[in-house]
């Protein structure tokens, strides 16, 4: 019998499949232009950004009616990845300095996360990078002392993905290869973060001072 303690415990999951699905539904939605193709109809995985299905306008100019879902879909899953930070932290870390600080910068990563599509939309990029970083860092120091390290590896393959994307977007010439690296870090961090998640499930209660 499924307890409550338990589906609480996999709300972030949950955040993170609904947000899956509106993510794909906004891409049904999108009216056309990349940046390979300003004039190209609907959404192209290979050439548009996931900003771009929350602009009040598609690259070809048309208005945008994926916008709503869009952004809906984004408050999901910064709301479900910032419950995500508390939970690691509360779960699998007793040092005071290393929970707060995976709170705190889980938090401001997904705060600017959200902001991404407004003109201040480079500021929030580097924000989040930093800050998820730094989140990610404390996690992956606490499944070191945990002894999980099948999580760990994947940890670590997720924040190198974090700067191959930023090196990406920052240099004009690898830009166009962007959106196949975004959303393959995309995919590989939600699926970090699941898999971490279930693995609360059950758990009782920490098992060492980390």
């Amino acid at each position: 019998m499924i307890k409550l303690r338990d589906i609480l415990r996999l709300l972030p999951t949950f955040g993170i499949l609904i947000f899956m699905g509106l993510y794909i539904y906004a891409t049904k939605l999108y009216p056309g232009g990349s940046q390979a193709d300003i004039n190209s109809i609907g959404y192209d995985w290979s050439n548009n950004f996931w900003c771009n299905l929350m602009s009040v306008k598609g690259m070809n100019g048309d208005e945008n009616p994926a916008r709503p879902v869009a952004l809906i879909a984004m408050v999901i899953l910064c709301s479900s990845m910032t419950l995500f930070f508390f939970q690691f932290a509360n779960y699998f870390v007793k040092n005071r300095n290393w929970k707060l600080t995976i709170k705190i910068a889980g938090t401001l990563a997904m705060v600017s996360a959200v902001f991404i599509f407004t003109q201040v939309h480079d500021v929030m990029t580097t924000i989040l990078s930093v800050c998820g970083v730094i989140g990610i860092i404390g996690i992956i120091r606490a499944l070191h002392i945990n002894k999980m390290t099948f999580f760990k590896v994947s940890g670590i393959i997720c924040m190198t993905l974090v700067g191959v994307i930023n090196l990406f977007y920052y240099d004009e010439n690898l830009i166009k290869y962007l959106p196949l690296i975004q959303i393959t870090g995309f995919i590989l961090i939600l699926a970090w973060t699941v898999g971490l998640n279930l693995k609360m499930k059950g758990k009782n209660g920490l098992q060492q001072r980390v």
